[in-house]
Order: structure tokens, then C-alpha cells, then sequence
């Protein structure tokens, strides 16, 4: 079979994706409960939050979303009702011995938490720089293998999306899935989370298919995909494939090797909608995958753009969340507002995309939406949930 010239723009890009937060990283250094206190916030005063952007890189890429990590936690600033924020922003240029002095300098300037780094590495060398102060990171990544101890992860996660839809799955009678991934990072972490999300409601993972990141190697391996789906009596075939990467061709590849969707349907832990063209794919139509509240999102960018003139890069809105977080705690007038205890309530917080809560592991879930393909348009299947009360069970 030969990829159309979409396609194979697409798989241009695919050595690029998850590098950015998906890194390997070391692992970050356990707390107890009875550890360090966090810094006290005094009654009256702004609190002191440190802002650690990848400004001085020598990629332009990290300067522009250092400028809009720092536009959106200043627009979240104003956004505070009742609270003070007194932001001090380093650059850390992308580094993590840059991230772990900054993280350093930040708290002997008094800084009470700490928002970002962006990077994994960068994450874990701050989170361990300022680990015995009880100061907490709450970085722009989505590593689950940097999340703990003092380190929260902003970015979403592929357990947070692998829990939505498998619980949504089980009750759309999908409870037999073969996991089909790529032998990257991405595709291990991925394989992972589904597993998990599987059996924490009962559902069966049939088995794991693995592909080389090539585009021969993806096709060569349809058959054996469409093998063992049959043979193992999958209902799904859950993929870690990204849109911009090797979703499109996989979704080519599967009803080619003569698997249509009607026999096993695919779910994405990636957001497919990322890239519109792809969803004109037969292979897609009908498939599952989640997306974050998108009426809360455009209100977010129209926000943006109206005050900066410009459309925000998809992770300034981490920097907003983060900021909404802060203040909503401080507005409690706890001394220890942003003590580990206090991020990890179960309330949560009302963020760009909708409701979020950072988790005792270091984590995050946020309130997704499932959604299908159906004729190349995007369709809900199920909102986002408003609350935590029984949200995606």
C-alpha cells in the first residue's frame, strides 16, 4: 500500500512528537507528609510565585512559548478576585541545571511555589534543587515519571485519558482491547496507562502489538494487527498514535489489511482533532478518543488574543490553570494554602478546558469529553463533566 501525500507529511513530523514532555527523566525524590512545611503566605500580602519559562534558549520555538506561558499567568493574574499575585519570572533556556538554579534562587528570593519549568528533565532537576525547602513545583509537563514527591504535573495525562474512555467503553459494551503502539516513549508510558485504566474496571487487554516508528514498519505491520485483533476477539484496538505522526497511517493501514471499523474500532489516547484533515480517514470514523471542554478553551483563547493579539500557544493555558489554582487556594486565607496537602484536594479547579485536581501522586486529572468521527466531523459523544462528583465513572 502506498500512504497518500498527506500522509506522508504527516509522518515528516513524526520524530518530533511527545519529545517534549514525554522525556526520560530521573526519578523525583519522595516526601513524606511530615516533611518540610511549605512556605507560610502572610495574611494581606501578594503571593510570591516564581515563573520558570525556557526564555534565553537558542530555539525560537522555547522563547515564543515562554512569552506566552508568561502572557497567560499574568491574564490569570488579573483574572483574580480577592487575591494578590506577586510573579517573579527566570529563565531557564530550556536546561535543567538552569531550571534547578533558578528553582534555587527563586526561594531564597521567598518565593512560596513554584510554576513550570516546561520540560521533564527541567521539572525533576527543580524539583529535587528545592526539595527540602517544602516549596512545590507545578510543572508544565506531562511525565507521569517526574510526578511525585513535591512535583505536580500540569500538562494532561495518557492515564487521565485512558480512564475516560475506558470507563466510557464499559458502558458502550467495549471491554476487550489490543493495545497497538509505537517503540517509543510515547508508546511505552501509553501501553501503560491503558493497561491500568483496564483493570481498574474490570476490562481485558487481549494483548500488545509493537511497530517501529517508520512508515514501512507501520504498514508491514497491519496483517499481524488484524491477526491477532481477530484471533484474540478484540472489540477496540487502543492506539497511543499521534494525528500529526502515525495515527493517519495506521488508520489507513488496518481497514486496507481488511479490518474496517465496524469489526474493531480504533481509540486514540492522542487528540485526533489536533490535526482536521485526518479525519476524512475511513479508518477513523467512528473511533474514540477525548478532547478537554471546548467552549471553556475558546473562551480562553478569545481571552488571549483580544488582550495580546495573538492566538496563545496550547500550552499557555497551562500557565493560566496554574495561576487559577494558586489563587483559589490563597483566597482561603490558609497560611499553608499551598502546602501539599492543600493542592491535592478533591474539589479541584475550574481551569481553561474545564474542571482539573492534582492528584497525591503527582498528577493530574482533568473533566474530559468523549468523542467520535463521524463523516469527518468531530461529535460528542459525552461532555465534559462540571464537578468531580462522580465525574467519569
Amino acid at each position: 500500500m502506498t500512504a497518500s501525500p498527506t500522509t506522508r507529511r504527516l509522518l515528516a513530523g513524526m520524530a518530533a512528537l511527545g519529545a517534549l514532555a514525554l522525556a526520560p527523566a530521573c526519578a523525583p525524590l519522595a516526601l513524606t507528609e511530615d516533611g518540610p512545611a511549605a512556605p507560610a503566605l502572610r495574611p494581606g500580602e501578594p503571593v510570591p510565585v516564581a515563573l520558570l519559562v525556557p526564555a534565553g534558549s537558542r530555539q525560537e520555538s522555547d522563547n515564543f512559548i515562554a512569552r506566552n506561558l508568561e502572557n497567560a499567568a499574568r491574564l490569570a493574574i488579573a483574572d483574580l478576585s480577592g487575591v494578590a499575585v506577586d510573579l517573579r519570572v527566570y529563565a531557564t533556556g530550556g536546561q535543567p541545571n538552569r531550571a534547578a538554579s533558578a528553582a534555587q534562587t527563586a526561594v531564597q528570593e521567598g518565593a512560596a511555589i513554584i510554576l513550570g519549568p516546561l520540560y521533564a528533565e527541567e521539572a525533576n532537576a527543580a524539583g529535587v534543587a528545592v526539595a527540602g525547602t517544602g516549596v512545590n513545583v507545578l510543572a508544565f509537563s506531562n511525565n507521569p515519571t517526574i510526578a511525585g514527591g513535591n512535583v505536580f504535573v500540569l500538562g494532561p495525562t495518557f492515564r487521565n485519558t485512558a480512564n475516560r474512555l475506558v470507563r466510557y467503553g464499559r458502558r458502550a459494551g467495549i471491554d476487550r482491547y489490543l493495545i497497538v503502539h509505537g517503540n517509543d516513549l510515547q508508546g511505552a508510558v501509553g501501553r501503560d496507562a491503558i493497561r491500568a485504566a483496564a483493570e481498574a474496571v474490570g476490562a481485558t487487554v487481549t494483548g500488545v502489538q509493537v511497530y517501529p516508528l517508520t512508515q514501512a514498519a507501520i504498514q508491514a505491520a497491519g496483517p499481524a494487527i488484524v491477526q491477532a485483533a481477530r484471533e484474540q476477539g478484540a472489540q477496540a484496538i487502543f492506539t497511543t498514535a499521534g494525528p500529526n505522526a502515525d495515527l493517519p497511517i495506521l488508520a489507513t493501514v488496518l481497514p486496507a489489511a481488511g479490518l474496517p471499523p465496524s469489526e474493531a474500532r480504533l481509540v486514540g489516547l492522542t487528540r485526533w482533532d489536533a490535526v482536521p484533515q485526518i479525519l476524512s480517514i475511513p479508518g477513523l470514523q467512528g473511533g474514540l478518543f477525548a478532547i478537554p471542554d471546548q467552549d471553556r478553551l475558546r473562551a480562553f483563547e478569545s481571552r488571549y488574543a483580544a488582550a495580546y493579539g495573538a492566538t496563545p500557544h496550547p500550552l499557555a493555558a497551562l500557565a493560566y490553570d496554574g495561576i487559577a489554582a494558586i489563587g483559589a487556594l490563597a483566597a482561603r486565607r490558609n497560611p499553608q494554602a499551598l502546602s501539599r496537602a492543600s493542592l491535592i484536594q478533591g474539589q479541584g479547579f475550574e481551569g481553561t478546558a474545564g474542571i482539573f485536581r492534582l492528584l497525591a501522586d503527582g498528577t493530574n486529572e482533568r473533566g474530559l469529553a468523549v468523542a467520535t468521527v463521524q463523516n469527518g466531523q468531530v461529535v460528542i459523544l459525552e461532555p465534559a463533566p462540571r464537578s468531580f462528583v462522580g465525574a467519569g465513572s
